[in-house]
């Protein structure tokens, strides 16, 4: 992955389409107030409402984009909206088939999953924390797409780690109750505690309906404090977006 320097924007590093783009944002370049600081894009989590606005629109100036994206009312299930059409927002995951929609969630902990068929005629966006994963989200999601799963692929943006996510008894269950071999992305924490892994969990959902081209995953936004926002660290804090859009 690359690190664009203005903004400090992540760049996938996945084999896309020539016209698909993807970034997914850092908490560094904007104009956002500790405990904000800097480029808090969430509206709902008692940032300056004028200094969200500017960092969006910084954003979007960076990323020439034409027309702002959708953003979604992210409530952890598993519903999708097609934009631009679809007027309820209230959603964990976007897909579109036009041009210059941007796909959007915003994480700071969760997974952010981006979705592109090889041909480069669809696209989506989906926020995964572990309640989205284990209702099907993502499978939600795939199922969307007019293509198959084998001529899709897939990038895991920026979420927290196995070391720092301690889940309960329940959260296990609520996997291992669908597939059994889910219980290999967990290991023992205290009594009753696992610590889950959510980049393992989504490829074993994605990989179980065919689709194997899995890239990225390889951040913690839990232990690199100065690149990401963490919820589980910080509590009070700010949230990254990640974008996918067709170009043409």
């Amino acid at each position: 992955m690359t690190l664009n320097s203005e903004l400090s924007l992540l760049i996938p590093d996945w084999p896309l389409p020539d016209n698909v783009n993807a970034v997914s944002t850092t908490r560094a370049g904007g104009v956002s107030q500790s405990p904000y600081g800097s480029l808090n894009l969430a509206e709902h989590v008692g940032d300056n409402q004028v200094n969200v606005a500017a960092n969006r629109a910084r954003l979007y100036r960076q990323l020439g984009l034409t027309h702002p994206p959708y953003w979604l009312n992210q409530v952890h299930g598993n519903r999708l909206a097609c934009i631009p059409g679809d007027a309820d927002l209230e959603a964990d995951a976007s897909f579109t088939q036009q041009t210059q929609i941007p796909c959007v969630v915003m994480t700071a902990d969760c997974l952010p999953v981006l979705f592109t068929n090889m041909a480069g005629t669809e696209v989506a966006a989906a926020h995964a924390g572990w309640r989205g994963l284990a209702n099907g989200v993502l499978e939600r999601t795939v199922g969307q797409f007019s293509s198959e799963p084998c001529n899709m692929m897939a990038w895991f943006g920026p979420a927290i780690s196995q070391a720092f996510f301690e889940v309960g008894d329940d959260v296990k269950q609520a996997f291992v109750d669908v597939n059994a071999d889910s219980a290999k992305a967990f290991r023992p924490g205290d009594k009753g505690k696992w610590f889950a892994d959510l980049y393992q969990l989504a490829r074993m959902r994605l990989q179980n309906i065919g689709l194997t081209q899995i890239y990225g995953g390889e951040y913690c936004t839990y232990r690199e404090d100065a690149l990401f926002y963490s919820y589980r660290r910080e509590g009070l804090t700010g949230r990254m977006a990640t974008l996918i859009w067709l170009d043409k």
